[in-house]
């Protein structure tokens, strides 16, 4: 069977639409459409029901769901087993949001490296909804997001808290950065907190949702906004960035999530690594919350959102 008609039909299943399926997949919706024809020829069946609202499984699709998953898995660890190179026993895809890539999956790279030289280790990008698919289809291993959406056969254990920070490539106080404001979307979670405790500032006209890649932006155009940490602390002590006074941070979960059936060895191995420069990350962030601390009034930092006044009064 062609495995590409096997990830269209699930890239369908997933989006309940052969429009977002083939924004997905970089082809034309008639592509799509001729896909699934043949998919449907192939297993002498309807898969979906096709009405101007999208797609939804026939009750032979939702049974011939659970297999798609099995070949799509089954495909993957032997593309992935008969694709180590030279010089390499084990193989371990890593999947992460762009955010997390700087500054915490590369440096989980080169520990890996490290501790597991016979390990072949492949990264990926993606957001949780498109990682997560991965995982279940087992292209990658494990994967770090924000919002993980938990599946069966899936293990998902809290990182450590993104310490995000009001940070400008000027020598601001909180009152004095509204004309040069960038609203960066962290989510849902975000927005709400940010709306109720700097409501002078949730609209200030330019909003990024590119995460940490918004740092670049503002490092470049005198701007300022929330970023991580982690991420900003090589610009802080290099004085390219600066830390807004009594500007509260936002904590903002990371997550590890596992494929169960991962080996033993390389789970424990990989965790370890993880776990490392977890410590790393935590050890930064930590000099970057006391020099926040040293700053503000009082030496208190107010947690977004989570503050007796819905004001800012600087």
């Amino acid at each position: 069977m062609d495995i590409t008609l096997v990830r269209t039909f699930l890239e369908v299943s997933a989006t309940g639409s052969f429009v977002s399926a083939s924004d997905r997949l970089f082809v034309t919706q008639s592509a799509v459409s001729l896909r699934i024809q043949r998919l449907e020829e192939s297993l002498g069946k309807p898969l979906f029901k096709r009405s101007k609202a999208g797609a939804e499984l026939t009750p032979a699709g939702r049974e011939f769901e659970r297999y798609a998953i099995s070949l799509i898995k089954i495909w993957e660890e032997a593309r992935q087993q008969v694709g180590i190179p030279k010089g390499f026993s084990r193989s371990l895809t890593i999947g992460a949001q762009y955010s997390l890539w700087p500054r915490l999956g590369f440096q989980w790279i080169d520990a890996l490296r490290d501790t597991l030289p016979d390990l072949s280790v492949r990264a990926e990008l993606g957001m949780p909804d498109r990682l997560t698919r991965f995982l279940i289809e087992g292209v990658i291993q494990v994967g770090l997001m924000y919002n993980p959406q938990m599946r069966p056969g899936l293990n998902a254990e809290k990182l450590v808290d993104e310490e995000l920070v009001l940070a400008s490539a000027r020598q601001d106080r909180l009152e004095d950065i509204a004309d040069h404001y960038v609203f960066v979307d962290w989510g849902p979670e975000f927005l709400h907190a940010h709306a109720l405790e700097l409501p002078e500032l949730t609209n200030p006209g330019l909003t990024l949702s590119l995460g940490a890649l918004a740092a670049d932006y503002i490092l470049n155009r005198g701007r300022a906004a929330y970023l991580p940490a982690r991420y900003i602390k090589r610009h802080l002590d290099a004085g390219a960035l600066f830390l807004v006074p009594d500007a509260p941070r936002f904590p903002y979960p990371v997550w590890s999530v596992w494929r169960d059936d991962l080996d033993d060895d390389i789970r424990e191995k990989a965790g370890q690594a993880l776990h490392a420069v977890q410590q790393r990350i935590q050890d930064a962030q930590t000099e970057v919350i006391a020099e926040l601390r040293d700053i503000s009034e009082n030496q208190e930092i107010d947690v977004l959102g989570q503050s007796e006044s819905n004001g800012n009064d600087g």
